[in-house]
Formats: structure tokens, sequence, C-alpha cells
């Protein structure tokens, strides 16, 4: 495909927080036909008119050629994934798998090409920043070793002539975004000490999903020769923890601040309580968060002439206001989505505390 806009574009994990900015996206800039997938129900009322919403599984071959049948699709967004709290074998399955149908579907029916959403999650833990693309490919555990699987994949269906674009997002948040950071946005509401793992001097990168589909976009609708690669996608303007959260609290006039925790004790207690199923936080969250964590774009703004319009503080207060505006309507949950409140567990216990 050049670098025309398309008219009909399938979007996997459509119902989820990034399905729904894409679709988003992808109206604003005209594209006629936007079909949307996912096995989580939709809500509808929340997308664009030219959505059209079909419940189902990436693993269903027969679906997704049915879809790929009706009407030419000019190009997919891979953004199904089963995310780190899911079941291991659930995550493999369906971030493994799932992927190579949706490959093979394109394949099969001469889609020209595949955005794969990937993760930063593929590097693992380095020992140097900015990582850049080219670094090794690390897996932490299910959701991370499952993304590098599924890029080796991406990579295969390069050789026959398919355009499949990955990208490597940061953790993206934004407006509708919930999840852990839900956690956050209440704590600072009421005014808490928030408890920052370490000493909070550390940097670590964050992505506004809006960000993100502007990326996403030209990957969709840029020539081959320049998208036909992988693309680390981060905020350009972010500093320490300590004053990205600080930025937050000042904005919302609360009285909370972040509070330096130590690193090591309180792992080992988040630790315990995520295998007893008594915190909602899963190691990766948590694991490296007293550790800097950025990565090098340079090569999404040489190539897709990609440039990110908000810093992390920009990102967190416009997600942050957005939940104080309508934290009456949101949908409680069980933390396996960014789209619910988490049940906080007994975080709450140390939220009255502090």
């Amino acid at each position: 495909m050049s670098n025309s806009n398309p008219t009909r574009v399938l979007i996997t994990g459509g119902a989820g927080f990034l399905g729904l900015h894409v679709a988003r996206k992808f109206a604003e800039q005209g594209v006629e036909h936007i079909l949307l997938i996912d096995i989580a129900p939709f809500a509808r009322h929340e997308y664009p008119e030219q959505c059209q919403f079909i419940q189902g599984d990436v693993r269903d071959t027969e679906l997704l050629d049915a879809l790929a049948r009706r009407e030419p699709i000019d190009a997919v967004v891979h953004g199904a994934a089963a995310l780190p709290l899911w079941d291991p074998a659930e995550i493999y399955d369906i971030n493994i798998r799932g992927t190579l149908n949706v490959l093979s579907t394109c394949e099969r029916h001469e889609i020209p090409r595949m955005v794969f959403i990937s993760s930063t999650a593929v590097y693992g833990v380095p020992d140097h920043h900015p990582i850049n693309e080219d670094d090794p490919l690390v897996g932490v555990g299910a959701y991370g070793e499952s993304k590098i699987e599924a890029e080796h994949i991406c990579q295969t269906f390069r050789n026959f002539d398919l355009c499949v674009p990955i990208i490597r997002p940061k953790t993206f948040i934004g407006i509708e975004r919930l999840g852990v950071f839900q956690i956050l946005y209440d704590w600072i509401e009421s005014g808490k000490k928030i408890p920052v793992i370490g000493d909070g001097t550390n940097r670590y990168q964050l992505l506004e999903v809006e960000d993100l589909a502007d990326a996403i976009w030209l990957a969709v609708t840029g020539p081959e020769d320049k998208t036909n690669d992988n693309f680390n996608i981060g905020a350009t303007d972010f500093d320490t923890v300590n004053d990205d959260i600080s930025a937050v609290c000042e904005y919302a006039g609360t009285g909370a601040r972040p509070m330096a925790t130590p690193a090591g004790a309180v792992k080992l207690a988040l630790r315990s309580f995520e295998r007893t199923g008594l915190s909602p936080l899963y190691e990766w969250v948590y694991g490296t968060a007293d550790k800097d964590s950025y990565v090098d774009v340079s090569r999404a703004r040489e190539k897709l002439g990609w440039t990110p319009q908000y810093s992390n503080a920009d990102a967190l207060i416009r997600s942050y206001r957005w939940y104080v505006e309508n934290k009456d309507t949101i949908q409680q949950g069980t933390g396996v989505t960014h789209r619910i409140a988490w049940d906080q567990g007994i975080l709450r216990v140390f939220k009255a505390v502090l």
C-alpha cells in the first residue's frame, strides 16, 4: 500500500482503551469504514458512527476469513492481547496464536499491511538507557515472552511481502485510562501521601494515548520503505517520578504529595500480596518502578515523521482530570483491562493510614 489514506480498516482489540482511541483517530482522518473486533463488549455510544462492531476472538480463523471476504480491507491494526494479569496459558495463546491468525488472514486475503502493537516489555529490565530498537529482547514473564514470540512471527511475514510495522509503546495513559492509574488518581484526589517505590529520582517515561494513535496512523499510511520497521514510541518530555507525580498533585490541589519508600522492602511486600491475591499490582508494575525506564524514539521521528505533543505531566493531568469528572460512572472490575477501576485490595488499608 502506498501512503494514501485507507478507506476500510480492521482494528483487533477494538473494545479496549487503545482500540477506542485508534478508532477515533482514524475517523478524524476520514476512514470511512472501521471494523472493530473484540471478545469484550463494546460501549458503542463512545465510538464514531462509521464503526462496525464484531464480537469475536482473533483465535477464530473462520471469523477472520469471513471478515476479510466481506469487503477488501486496506490495513489491520492488531492490538488484541491478553494483559499480564491474565492466566499465563491464555496470554501465550491469545498473544501468539492470535497474532499468527491475523497475519495469516492478511496473507491469504492480500491485505497489504498489518500494524502490530507490541510493548517495551520486550526489553525486559535493561542495563542502560535510552533503549533503542536494536537492543536485545529479553522477555519477563508470560506477557513479555509472548510479545517477543509474536514479533518473531511478524518478522517472518515480512518475508511474504507483507508490510508489518511493529510499534513498541511505553506505558500509555490518557482520558478513559483506568486500571492501576485509577488507584493513583483516587489517592491524589483523597489528598494522601503517594508511596513512590524508592526515592523517586529515577526517570520513567510514559506516553499519551493520542500520541500513540498518531504514530499508529502514520504506520498505517506511510510509505512501505519507511514504515516496515520496529518503532519505540514514548514521550520526549519527562522528568523524575517525583516531579511528574508532583505536577499532578499540584494540579489537584488536594495536599497529596509523593513519599519515598525503601524499594526492596516494598517490592517484597507487594510480591507477597500479589501471590496471595491481596493486591492488584503485578510485578511488571512495581518491579521496575524504582529504575530508569525510557526509550529512544528517534527512529519513529525520522522514519514516520512522528512528533509527540504531550509530556508525562500533561498526560497524567489530562487523565486525572477526566477521572475526577467521570468517577461516579466508572465501571468497577477485577483488574484485567485498562478501562475499568481495579479493586485496590489491601492497598485500601494503606491508603487509610497515610
